[in-house]
């Protein structure tokens, strides 16, 4: 798959990127910090949302950001920086899923009286944590962090038949936990 992606930037966010990316390669600091700086909270957010963890996300994006500009000289478009960026973070994100021990999640049913926004996504954290790392991963992308089908199968490494497949059982294990965790209630 060859499209550049150019996640989720407005064109003159662009153009501004690739003259911080320009400066990035001829080592202005200030310039790595404003890529950075751009990036960082999405990257974070991302990788906490697939791995469940907020400092290891931290990790992960720190380490996202080390190989990013170490290998930015490879970059032959500095368009697909982004897409870039966001592929590695999954990678590492997968890879760290990959290397943990799969240990059953223990969870509370959700009560009608809880309906709480927080105490949703409390629950909503735990089913994600009873998935494979890449359906969970995969559904991540698409739903929380609102990723294209052609970015995602890029940011995996996957052919687009594999993400739509992927998100399709994903969905569907998802619903099947949702309604197990909340039936009790009802």
């Amino acid at each position: 798959m060859d499209a550049v992606l150019t996640t989720h930037l407005p064109n003159e966010a662009l153009v501004e990127e690739l003259h911080w990316l320009q400066r990035c390669r001829q080592g202005d600091e200030a310039a790595l910090a404003m890529v950075i700086a751009r990036h960082r909270a999405r990257i974070i957010r991302t990788a906490a949302n697939i791995l469940r963890d907020r400092h290891e996300a931290e990790d992960v994006a720190q380490e996202s950001f080390l190989k990013a500009f170490r290998e930015l000289h490879r970059l032959r478009d500095d368009r697909a920086f982004s897409g870039y960026l966001y592929r590695i973070c999954v990678r590492l994100c997968m890879d760290r899923l990959r290397s943990r021990r799969i240990e059953p999640a223990e969870f509370d049913s959700v009560e009608e009286s809880q309906g709480a926004r927080v105490e949703n996504r409390l629950v909503i954290q735990k089913l994600l944590g009873q998935m494979p790392p890449d359906l969970r991963a995969t559904l991540v992308l698409r739903e929380i962090e609102q990723f294209s089908y052609e970015e995602i199968a890029e940011m995996m490494h996957v052919p687009l038949g594999t993400v739509r497949s992927r998100l399709h059982t994903a969905r569907e294990r998802f619903r099947k936990l949702w309604i197990d965790a909340t039936r009790e209630t009802a």
